[in-house]
């Protein structure tokens, strides 16, 4: 399994490569090459691929974690010249989803980009509340439930019910689960389920927790009772190494690094995992 970060609020230093608040990820695996989320902007998107010398048309498959812009705003620049490629997403993905900073409430969600009908003729979607394979070894968690854990929230997130807006649930947030050789790696887009809840989320569904855990993991609003209860569940067994970018917040990149030592590392776009 090779994993490269595409797309990342930063980029390895020196990098010719563009960065954004965004995530996507090239996944590649023995006879398949995945793209998990799309980053931000079509134009963020297509240039990092090509300093990777990545062809957007040789993705077999897409996967998105869940339906915010700056992990779909590259829809349409991947799939416009490159239509019928299988998408896998969560049942919920095409909910309308708001940031209530002022008023009005701002859409932040997929149809910003791209309207769910044109998304659907470009791509067929396959979307699911249970896990999903997508390519041998290349699973998604399918929906985190039950949350017993903090999750990765923002107080600003809603979604609109008639003339009310409550929270947004995140029943559409996902990861991917990897088969590799040293066992099972877990692939983040922004984790608003909470880390512990997806990682439990993986012993219950796929038998064992993950040696690794990459990408964003939304810890960037956890105060230090949060960071400090993540730490103590961590510690409970063997810890996995840790590929932090995107929404994980430096408070807490430093509370882990501190915890954890080499175990931690960043993941800017650049960075190419094999496992």
């Amino acid at each position: 399994m090779k994993i490269r970060c595409v797309v990342d609020n930063a980029v390895m230093q020196g990098s010719r490569l563009w960065g954004e608040h965004g995530l996507a990820f090239a996944i590649e695996s023995p006879g398949a090459r995945l793209l998990f989320d799309t980053g931000g902007s079509g134009s963020v998107l297509l240039h990092n691929l090509r300093e990777l010398e990545i062809d957007p048309r040789s993705f077999s498959a897409l996967a998105l974690s869940h339906a915010h812009y700056d992990h779909s705003g590259g829809l349409p620049a991947l799939l416009e010249p490159n239509p019928g490629l299988t998408l896998y997403a969560n049942a919920d993905l095409l909910r309308e989803r708001f940031a209530r900073r002022d008023a009005p409430a701002a859409p932040v969600s997929i149809g910003l980009t791209i309207s769910p009908a044109r998304l659907g003729e470009l791509a067929e979607l396959r979307l699911s509340a249970a896990p999903q394979q997508i390519a041998p070894g290349i699973w998604t968690t399918g929906e985190i439930a039950p949350r017993s854990e903090p999750e990765g929230r923002s107080p600003r997130h809603v979604i609109a019910d008639g003339e009310d807006w409550p929270a947004d649930p995140y029943r559409d947030d996902m990861s991917l689960v990897l088969e590799a050789a040293r066992g099972l790696v877990l692939v983040c887009g922004c984790c608003h389920a909470g880390l512990l809840n997806t990682l439990l989320h993986v012993q219950r569904t796929f038998g064992r927790l993950p040696v690794a855990v990459i990408g964003g993991t939304h810890l960037v609003s956890a105060d230090d009772a949060h960071l400090r209860h993540l730490v103590a569940v961590l510690q409970q067994g063997e810890p996995p190494a840790l590929y932090l970018n995107h929404c994980t917040g430096q408070p807490a990149y430093v509370h882990l690094a501190q915890a954890f030592g080499n175990k931690v590392a960043p993941c800017p776009a650049g960075t190419v995992l094999e496992f």
